[in-house]
C-alpha cells in the first residue's frame, strides 16, 4: 500500500492527518478512506469490471436501449460493490471485460452532449459538432490547471485538483470567473487519455483523490468518464460541483464517484436566479445532492453570504439536517466581493462586503442546534 502521508502537504496542514482520529469523520467517510488508502478499489474500477452484453458504441443502438442496458448493469454493479465493501472480493479479482458498465456510461454521456442535456439548462447545443453551450464549452475538454491543492477540507488534503473551464452558472460574485465565464478557451484541450495521465501523475505524487472542479466539471462529464477507461491507478474520484446536473447526468455519476463535494449555496430560487442566473435551482440541487448522499460519502459546502443568512443559510441547513443526516458540512466564511459585484457594487449592495463575524457565528449556532457535524471540515 502506497504511503500517501509522505506528502509535504501535511507539513502545512497537520489537520489533514489529525482529522482521521475523529470517529464520526472516519465512519461517515469510510468508503473514501478505504479507497484513499488502497484498501479497496475505487468505484470506477468496479464499474469497469461489470461486463456489458453489447458494444455500447454501436451507432445502431438507440439512447433508450443504452439506458435499459445501463439500468440492468447498475443492479449487477450494486451486487459487486456490496461484495467489495464486505471484503469478499479484492481489486485483483475484478474482471476486465472488453465492454463494460463504464463503457455504457461513456457512450450515453457523449449522446447527451449532442444535443446537450448535461445540466438542467438543457440548452441543446450540438457540442460534439463544435457548438458551445451556455456553459461556453463545446466538444473539447479544457483543463486550465492541475495540482496538489492543500486548501480543501482536511480529509481531502492533498487533493489532486483539476480545474476545468466553463460552467452552467453565471454567478455575479464568482471567484473563478476567468476560467468559468470569461477566458474558458485559454486552457489546454486534452484528450481522455491525456486526462487519465494527469490523474495518474497526481495520484502517484501523493494526491489523496482526484478532485474534478472548475468552473464546474458538469460540461466535461463525457470526457471525465471516458478518461476513467484509461486510468491505470486506484484513486478516489471526487465530484466538486454546483450540482446543477440533469437527472440523466447524475445517474451516470452515481456509480463512479467515491466522494461528493457539492455546493448548496441558495435556500430559494429567487436568490439563485438573481445572483447565478439559473432557474429551478432549489429543486435541482437538492434532488441531486439527496441522490449523492444516498449513494455514498459526502461533504456538503455552504458559503455564508452577507445578507443571506435568513433567506439562504437557514433553509439550507434545515434541509441538510432533514434529508442528508450522514453528510459532513463545511460552513464556509470565505465569501468576498468578486467579479461583477466588485465592478458594480451598487447593483448588489447586500453582498458587496464580506460576511460579518456575527453572521458566520449565527450559521454555526444554527448548525449546532440542528445536530449538523461541521467543525471537522469547516
Amino acid at each position: 500500500m502506497r504511503d500517501y502521508s509522505a506528502s509535504p502537504a501535511y507539513l502545512y496542514r497537520p489537520d489533514a492527518l489529525l482529522v482521521w482520529k475523529d470517529p464520526v469523520v472516519k465512519e461517515r467517510l469510510s468508503w473514501y478512506y478505504s479507497v484513499m488508502r488502497d484498501e479497496r478499489p475505487a468505484r470506477f474500477l468496479i464499474a469497469r469490471s461489470v461486463e456489458s452484453p453489447v458494444n455500447p458504441y454501436e451507432s445502431s443502438l438507440s439512447l433508450d436501449e443504452l439506458w435499459e442496458i445501463h439500468d440492468e448493469l447498475s443492479e449487477k454493479f450494486s451486487e459487486l460493490y456490496g461484495r467489495v465493501r464486505r471484503e469478499e472480493i479484492g481489486a485483483n479479482e475484478l474482471d476486465k471485460p472488453r465492454w463494460s458498465y463504464l463503457d455504457v456510461k461513456v457512450a450515453i454521456a457523449y449522446r447527451l452532449a449532442e444535443p446537450c442535456r448535461m445540466c438542467e439548462r438543457r440548452c441543446g447545443a450540438r457540442r460534439m459538432s463544435g457548438e458551445k453551450g451556455v456553459c461556453l464549452v463545446n466538444g473539447k475538454c479544457i483543463v486550465h490547471s492541475y495540482f496538489h491543492h492543500i486548501g480543501e477540507e482536511a480529509p481531502l488534503v492533498p487533493s489532486g485538483t483539476i480545474f476545468y473551464g466553463g460552467c452552467p452558472f453565471k454567478c455575479v460574485f464568482c471567484q473563478n470567473h476567468d476560467i468559468s465565464q470569461e477566458r474558458v478557451d485559454w486552457g489546454e484541450a486534452v484528450t481522455p487519455v491525456q486526462l487519465a495521465r494527469i490523474q495518474e501523475e497526481l495520484r502517484l505524487t501523493g494526491a489523496r483523490n482526484i478532485n474534478h472542479v472548475g468552473g464546474d466539471p458538469i460540461p466535461h462529464l463525457p470526457f471525465i468518464l471516458d478518461s476513467l477507461r484509461h486510468l491505470n491507478v486506484n484513486v478516489p474520484q471526487l465530484w466538486n460541483s454546483n450540482m446543477y446536473m440533469s437527472l440523466e447526468a447524475t445517474r451516470l455519476l452515481l456509480d463512479v464517484i467515491d466522494i461528493w463535494l457539492p455546493d448548496l449555496k441558495y435556500g430559494n430560487n429567487s436568490c439563485a436566479r438573481r445572483l447565478s442566473l439559473v432557474d429551478r435551482y432549489w429543486e435541482v440541487a437538492t434532488r441531486n445532492i439527496k441522490l449523492a448522499h444516498d449513494a455514498g460519502d459526502i461533504i456538503i459546502r455552504h458559503l455564508v453570504m452577507p445578507g443571506h443568512v435568513e433567506c439562504c443559510t437557514k433553509p439550507v441547513l434545515e434541509w441538510i439536517a432533514r434529508n442528508t443526516p450522514r453528510a459532513l458540512v463545511n460552513i464556509m466564511d470565505q465569501y468576498r466581493p468578486e467579479h461583477l459585484v466588485l465592478r458594480h457594487p451598487e447593483k448588489y449592495r447586500e453582498i458587496a462586503r464580506r460576511p460579518t463575524r456575527e453572521e458566520v457565528e449565527k450559521a454555526y449556532r444554527y448548525a449546532e442546534e440542528l445536530g449538523i457535524v461541521y467543525k471537522p471540515v469547516s
